[in-house]
């Protein structure tokens, strides 16, 4: 491959057919997810009023692979495969031996990753007779791309957007509610639950565990109208992002290249998933040594600071109880801009693959990682989503550890979205309001203290 190019694309008969479902591989099978009220393992009546039962049968499949609906793969033509890029002119700005490539999936019409879940539960709930579906968002793009989704669908949507994060992304509010979608600031006033956190805390900024609670309670109280939809943690959400990773493989074959070190962000697991599960298959199926490195805030640190226990996925306790590196649902993180990484806990696979040591994991601190989107800003052209600076981060400093050892390294990460709803977090670093923020341990340990007991 010439070393000129800087960009390997795929053509449209290369969208994946299937998507990877890594239970299939897992040395050691997942924890069962348990009712809230019984702390029991749940079936699939159990989740009925939440999902359609194609998704409950995907969240606990075995299979290896699950075909694509080709309505879903027509839809995915909007805008994948999504360009491999390789950054060299970030490598020249770092001065490093380092190969550095990102997968770019700010080219979706959401502006990122989400909507590659977005679509097939859209899809699935459309074909259950659904008539719309009610979610939470934090920093906005998950909303963004349900909203699209359900217009492409015909379905109606309500999002409650974590309260910081509306008032900081007007621009992010205002785009889901063009695709039709109604948004409300979480806590609210409009559900038992957010009432609730008002109640004990009327300033709160929210978080994503209050605006699933409250999303979760508009579903199953309106008598099979609604049901609810999650862009992070579950399976089945990871499952469909794993697209990115399928064809970050392919497209290193085209630059004729294999990752040494593969990054992505984590706040739920969904990005971070999707480029790394199927690195991670090739791993254990095919004796790569591939190092595969999780990037989460140090305001939020569940992986690198949280217990690894069973919590609610919410925070007043509706949603069913995960095992995960948990920050306790009580544990409201402070209002950093990376407003998708702002989740007390973390998909149950990441999760699973950091204890057994498949994955690695580490926290970045805010203006770092600012520091870091600005350069790769100013090499490459993208103003990324705060959200992914911190795999653009973690990937300096690998970058620079390999010019110290001044040893060829081989990097991917995923570039899950672009900034330019974000701005205002851009518009802060610059003024120089930002700060750094990491999470007193005595508060930590408080909410840990308050997790659920669980025998089983």
């Amino acid at each position: 491959m010439s070393d000129s190019v800087i960009r390997f694309d795929l053509p449209q008969t290369d969208i994946p057919t299937s998507w990877y479902n890594i239970q299939a591989d897992l040395p050691r099978p997942l924890p069962p997810v348990l009712h809230p009220g019984t702390h029991q393992p749940i079936g699939p009546a159990d989740l009925a009023p939440l999902f359609p039962m194609e998704l409950i049968m995907q969240e606990v499949s075995q299979e290896r692979y699950i075909p694509i609906p080709e309505e879903v793969r027509e839809i995915y033509k909007l805008w994948r495969p999504t360009p491999l890029m390789r950054a060299r002119r970030l490598e020249k700005a770092l001065d490093t031996p380092a190969h550095i490539y990102y997968k770019y999936e700010g080219t979706s019409p959401s502006g990122s990753h989400k909507l590659n879940t977005a679509v097939p539960q859209a899809y699935y709930n459309k074909k259950e007779g659904v008539t719309g579906l009610t979610t939470e968002t934090g920093a906005g793009q998950w909303g963004t791309a349900l909203s699209i989704a359900c217009n492409f669908f015909d379905m109606e949507c309500v999002v409650y957007m974590v309260k910081v994060s509306f008032q900081q992304k007007p621009y992010r509010r205002a785009i889901i509610q063009s695709f039709g979608a109604d948004v409300y600031a979480s806590p609210s006033d409009r559900t038992q639950a957010g009432r609730s956190i008002l109640e004990k805390h009327p300033d709160s900024t929210g978080s994503l565990g209050i605006a699933i609670s409250e999303a979760v309670e508009a579903a199953v109280t309106s008598g099979g109208k609604y049901k609810y939809s999650l862009g992070s943690v579950l399976n089945h959400v990871l499952m469909h992002q794993t697209v990115i990773g399928e064809e970050s493989l392919k497209q290193m074959d085209l630059a004729g290249e294999y990752p040494d070190v593969v990054i992505g962000c984590a706040g739920g697991g969904s990005n971070f998933g999707g480029i790394a599960l199927p690195f991670v298959r090739e791993n254990l199926t095919n004796d790569r040594k591939t190092r595969i490195i999780a990037v989460e805030p140090a305001a939020c640190p569940s992986l690198t600071r949280g217990k690894y226990a069973y919590d609610f996925g919410d925070a007043v306790g509706m949603a069913p109880m995960v095992k995960m590196y948990t920050l306790g649902k009580d544990f409201v993180p402070p209002p950093l801009h990376a407003g998708g990484l702002r989740y007390h806990g973390m998909a149950s696979v990441v999760c699973e693959l950091y204890d057994q040591g498949l994955i690695e994991a580490r926290a970045i601190q805010q203006l770092e990682t600012f520091q870091a989107g600005l350069q790769f800003a100013r090499s490459e052209g993208i103003v990324p989503g705060p959200e992914p600076t911190h795999a653009i981060a973690a990937v300096v400093q690998e970058a620079l550890a390999a010019k110290e050892a001044n040893e060829k390294r081989v990097i991917l990460f995923n570039l899950s979205g672009h900034g330019h709803f974000d701005m205002s977090a851009y518009d802060a670093y610059l003024s120089g309001q930002l700060t750094d923020y990491e999470y007193p341990q005595a508060e930590i340990e408080a909410a840990i203290a308050a997790l659920p007991q669980v025998e089983l």
